[in-house]
This record gives C-alpha cells, sequence and structure tokens, in this order.
C-alpha cells in the first residue's frame, strides 16, 4: 500500500509544468479560442455546419 502513494519527482515536475501551461493558457484568453473550435467539430459531426 505504501508503493500506491509513493510519487517520483518526474511525475511531479510534469504534473507542475503541465499546471503552468494551462495557466498561462488561460491568462492568454486561449479558452475561448478552444471552446469555439470545439463546438465547430461538433456541429460538423452532428451535420448541423
Amino acid at each position: 500500500m505504501r508503493d500506491f502513494f509513493r510519487f517520483s519527482k518526474t511525475g511531479f515536475g510534469l504534473a507542475a509544468a503541465g499546471l503552468l501551461m494551462m495557466g498561462f493558457g488561460i491568462y492568454r484568453g486561449e479558452v475561448s479560442v478552444v471552446f469555439e473550435k470545439a463546438v465547430n467539430i461538433c456541429m460538423e459531426c452532428i451535420g448541423i455546419g
């Protein structure tokens, strides 16, 4: 059970880097761009757009 809760420094570093990149994307306003692209893809799949 102890091995289950043990984490590596590499995994922690990758998670921290991912969170930093997500924060930077939110800061730049990329959320609306990604949401708009996701809506367009869904509309194309359904056949509406």
